[in-house]
């Protein structure tokens, strides 16, 4: 029997939204952008999943654009506004346990000429809004600060930054990377007084391959393609009609109350049955998205154990799986050792998941405590 405790790297598409997906592929495939009424037909659809992810963040249409996913979002956002706004000024704000599609287009930024400051947080993954009140000044034109942190489920004050941006007199447009929050706890941009917000569909029951961007009226990143009038010229191209309609169909099944005090309930359970086993450090805050449990079994390698645990048909995660197993950016800025860094766990929770699955995790990593060799 499987147990899949990776869903911070994709979740499972559910019956319904593939079944969503199937009928856009082979009923109702025109083209959004034709005339004809297959195409009208088409372009309902794509309405329609905009509107749903648009009352899921309870802003404006128009203010949703379709990406191919988190990455295209987070990339359209920072170059876009960085090259938008670059006569203004030329700092950018951000921390260093960002996603690799926001670390790495600083970097790039940054050899553009860009001074890209990098907010660090505590050991216990935490940042405070005095941090950024001190980083951000007149010069600054742009914050990227994500929402939840993908390795290790910190929630990061996106909420106080607004009021910083404006006390500061800065022209800073407020990007957040809340591809990891979306579904699991309220995302209202407006709320959280954020400016552009990018979330992902395969993280909340959807497809790979399809994500959202929302950008406040008024606002005009430049594209980063060019070549049709799809998404008002800001991502041109046909739509994933299909991969669209399917995300949402998930948006709309939404349960995040729910979940999360179900999640709460699984995570509550892994610390005390991991707690239970001796040489386990756990990595994630306490009062971390309880989505995530990030933790670190003492002298053997993630790469070991996880591999171990697929064995055992029991599936998680060394970090982000966008690293691919290189070092985690995120446990080495918390100041972590490198053994407790190189032998961390990422377990991540959907709602698929039961007690039985914790308790083959359990049992498989004390298995592993017993027959790997320690380092």
């Amino acid at each position: 029997m499987q147990h899949y405790l990776d869903n911070s790297a994709t979740t499972r598409v559910s019956g319904t939204v593939s079944a969503k997906v199937a009928e856009m592929m082979t009923e109702n495939f025109g083209n959004p952008s034709s005339l004809h009424s297959l195409g009208i037909k088409a372009e309902n659809e794509l309405e329609r999943a905009r509107g749903i992810l648009a009352d899921e963040l309870n802003v404006n249409d128009n203010e949703v654009f379709f990406t191919s996913g988190g990455t295209e979002a987070n990339n359209l956002a920072l170059f876009g506004v960085a090259e938008w706004l670059k006569k203004r000024g030329n700092k950018i704000v951000t921390t260093a346990v960002e996603h690799s599609s926001v670390t790495e287009a600083m970097a790039r930024l940054e050899e553009k000429g860009f001074e890209i400051i990098r907010v660090n947080p505590d050991e216990n993954g935490h940042f405070s809004a005095e941090q950024f009140e001190n980083a951000i000044d007149e010069k600054t034109v742009l914050v990227s600060v994500m929402y939840v942190n993908n390795e290790v489920g910190t929630i990061l004050p996106v909420d106080k930054l607004k009021k910083i941006i404006e006390r500061k007199k800065s022209p800073a447009i407020l990007h957040s990377d809340c591809v990891q929050a979306f579904g699991k706890i309220p995302v209202k941009p407006k709320k959280l007084g954020v400016d552009i917000a990018a979330v992902s569909g395969h993280k909340v029951h959807a497809p790979k391959g399809v994500g959202a961007i929302y950008i406040k009226k008024g606002l005009h990143p430049k594209p980063l393609l060019y070549g049709g009038e799809q998404e008002k010229k800001l991502r041109p191209g046909t739509e994933a009609l299909p991969l669209i309609a399917g995300f949402g169909q998930a948006v709309k099944e939404f349960e995040i109350d729910k979940n999360f005090e179900y999640i709460k309930s699984l995570n509550d359970y892994a610390k005390d049955k991991l707690g239970a086993i001796g040489g386990i450090s756990f990595n994630s805050p306490e009062d971390a998205l309880p989505y995530i449990l990030n933790f670190s079994v003492e002298g053997i390698r993630s790469e070991t154990m996880l591999h171990f645990l697929a064995q055992r048909e029991v599936y998680v995660s060394s970090g982000s799986a966008c690293a691919k197993g290189k070092p985690s950016h995120v446990l080495s800025a918390m100041k972590l050792s490198q053994n407790r860094a190189d032998s961390a766990l990422r377990v991540s929770f959907s709602k698929e998941n039961t007690t039985e699955d914790i308790d083959a995790l359990v049992e498989g990593i004390k298995a592993g405590l017993n027959s790997l060799a320690r380092r």
